[in-house]
């Protein structure tokens, strides 16, 4: 089985409030730095634009996207301080979201199931 039949990626955007664009750079780097140390993650990166930061996201499956927010809870509640979230969506086979629709259904996330594609 590849690495990825079961990956779930993440999609979260947050919009920077006024004048905190610094901290949140900061932060940034904290988050990288702590997800480092985790196993199941496939890739994890943030782009900005203006005011909205993108984390680029994925994990080998679902298990593993909750490993992360547990992981850097306390990074996010920060983060929350200082951002918005305006879109989340989580993208994975269906078997997979449904793992997350309990623990993450709260963050109000657009969900995608795979339908098709090329996997490596």
């Amino acid at each position: 089985m590849n690495r990825i039949d079961h990956s779930i990626s993440l999609h979260p955007y947050f919009k920077i409030r006024p004048g905190k664009t610094d901290e949140v750079k900061s932060l940034l780097r904290e988050f990288v730095t702590r997800t480092a140390t985790e196993l199941q993650v496939l890739y994890y990166e943030f782009t900005l634009s203006d005011d909205i930061v993108f984390c680029r996201e994925a994990y080998s499956d679902a298990e593993g996207a909750l490993a992360h927010l547990a992981n850097v809870g306390d990074l996010l509640s920060r983060m929350l301080t200082l951002c918005d979230i305006v879109r989340l969506e989580i993208h994975g086979p269906s078997t997979e979201l449904e793992k997350l629709k309990g623990p993450v259904g709260n963050l109000n996330p657009v969900w995608f199931a795979y339908e098709c594609g090329i996997r490596a």
